[in-house]
């Protein structure tokens, strides 16, 4: 069975899949295009490349993410949100399209450890759903409860009512602003809520202020707000940002208090949605033991819908809505100009390029395929050495973003616990780890926490081999790993835009594959 699947809206993206393997994943956004980009940047090189290589021929089904007034709705995780037909006259080629909230849920299936037929739960938060189902031993998905309507939008509101570059009179949808949120909740101190922030509290969680016509927003709009003390003041505010964080935890006990009391078995929980990728939720879920095991696929956001849709059209036309994959199922790096001669040509030695860490350097590090979804996972990533706070200013200010952003540590698996307070694997960098060692301050956040990505040799070789020449040369099996990137776009993804970022960061080394450039003296 050989499907393509996309979503053509924001993070736009398409699955390959042929015989229950995800061969190819092509997310519109990476090769430097704007974050959440939709299908309309990708050229029509890229699609026929990855078609062609992975398929060789043409696709017997071709999927379609539902979304407002699309083939299929946003809304729905029956199989009565399902719409096929045919593409060809001749009746050759199916087309089939479902739900934005079925696909989110099938992508978290899909990719998860959990055998298929295994009962479980899911939980999908994101700007517009905020609802918690049960699946059964058949695959059906049936709703349970929704605590918060909008939670991610409603997160983004409290962002954009501080935000002082925000319009009064828009609402609380930017992309990215959530995410942004998140880092500026990350602070240790709590005070007790005055009367006028309660009522706030209330207000952003449960108001709904929707405009007349509009699809989709039930969030109060930021002119409603005025009154706040937080009307424009600035996301470096102290008050704020604890206010922040009051928010967040808010927010939570409020799905928690809502699945607590209706989880009726110990079964494995499923996460997706935009929400998936707040690390402190995810670490209060696997602490909450309510669940035998959790999982969050690499890919919770929009960037993983059209891997749902693939595995919702497989389960419909075969059975199986499990996949096999990888992530690093993405695209190949292209080599489309020949490195200046202003950089020095070795080939790969770890040992070097840990020692060059060591001493301070930078190194832009691009391995094999990205990876999927929006974190770096070692393939198309900036490394740094982790011990001292201005190696998270550099890498902020190579990234040209906010200072208070944190940068998430990369180490070795079998040295997580000698530096964080974890046990085991965190492959997809999804949750907050608390950090053991003074000796971390480039990745340590104001709260004392970490976003840890663990790394063994099967997983990632050769970042697994730097690293362990790292904790040679330093005596910590650990790094800075954050996205190789210009501000606003995904991962980089050919020679020329490698060597212009490189160029204009004044950055010290790159490394492709086996070829290590450094700049030249003088």
């Amino acid at each position: 069975m050989r499907i393509v699947a996309a979503n053509l809206q924001h993070d736009g993206a398409i699955a390959i899949v042929r015989d229950g393997q995800l061969a190819r994943y092509i997310e519109a956004q990476k090769d430097n295009h704007r974050r959440y980009a939709s299908l309309g940047v990708l050229t029509l090189s890229r699609v026929w490349n990855g078609i062609g290589e992975q398929l060789g021929g043409p696709p017997d089904i071709v999927g379609i993410a539902g979304w407002q007034n699309s083939v299929a709705p946003y809304r729905g995780c029956g199989t009565n949100s399902i719409v096929t037909g045919f593409i060809d006259s001749d009746a050759t080629m199916r087309q089939f399209a479902t739900s934005h909230e079925r696909a989110h849920i099938l992508c978290a299936y899909a990719l998860s450890p959990f055998e298929q037929g295994e009962p479980c739960y899911a939980l999908v938060y994101e700007g517009n759903i905020g609802a918690f189902y049960s699946i059964d031993h058949e695959c059906n998905i049936t709703p349970l409860i929704e605590p918060v309507r909008e939670p991610g939008h409603r997160y983004a509101a409290l962002y954009e009512l501080a935000d002082r570059t925000f319009a009064a009179d828009s609402q609380g949808m930017s992309a990215g602003t959530a995410g942004k949120l998140m880092a500026l909740a990350g602070t240790r101190e709590e005070v007790p809520l005055e009367p006028a922030e309660r009522q706030l509290m209330a207000m952003l969680i449960d108001g709904v202020f929707q405009e007349e016509g509009r699809w989709g927003s039930v969030v109060p709009q930021k002119h409603r707000l005025q009154a706040s003390r937080y009307w424009n003041a600035g996301h470096l505010d102290a008050r704020f940002r604890q206010f922040a964080r009051r928010f967040s935890d808010t927010l939570f006990d409020r799905f928690y208090g809502a699945v607590v009391s209706t989880v009726t078995a110990k079964l494995p929980l499923l996460i997706a949605g935009g929400c998936g990728l707040n690390c402190s939720w995810n670490t209060r879920w696997r602490n909450s033991g309510l669940f035998r095991e959790i999982f969050i696929p690499p890919c919770p956001d929009d960037s993983g819908i059209a891997i749902g849709v693939a595995a919702d059209a497989q389960r419909h036309y075969g059975g199986k809505a499990k996949l096999e994959w990888d992530v690093y199922s993405g695209e190949a790096f292209q080599h489309d100009v020949i490195v200046a001669e202003e950089f020095q040509h070795t080939e790969l030695d770890y040992d070097h390029v840990a020692g060059r860490l060591r001493e301070g350097a930078v190194v832009a590090w691009v391995q094999g395929r990205y990876e999927i979804g929006p974190r770096a996972l070692g393939n198309r990533s900036l490394l740094g050495a982790p011990f001292d706070k201005a190696m998270a200013h550099r890498l902020n200010q190579i990234k040209e973003r906010e200072g208070y952003r944190p940068i998430a540590p990369v180490c070795l698996e079998e040295e997580v616990s000698k530096w964080f307070d974890w046990q085991g694997e965190s492959r997809y960098m999804l949750h907050f780890q608390n950090v053991r060692s003074t000796g971390l301050a480039a990745v340590t956040h104001d709260d004392g926490s970490a976003r840890v990505q663990t790394v063994n040799e099967r997983q990632n070789g050769r970042l697994y081999k730097l690293l362990r020449a790292f904790a040679v040369k330093s005596g910590m099996g650990v790094l800075c790993n954050t996205s190789l990137n210009f501000p606003g776009h995904g991962f980089i993804n050919r020679t020329s835009d490698l060597v212009a970022f490189v160029r204009r960061a004044r950055i010290e080394i790159m490394v492709i594959g086996d070829d290590v450039y450094q700049r030249r003296e003088g």
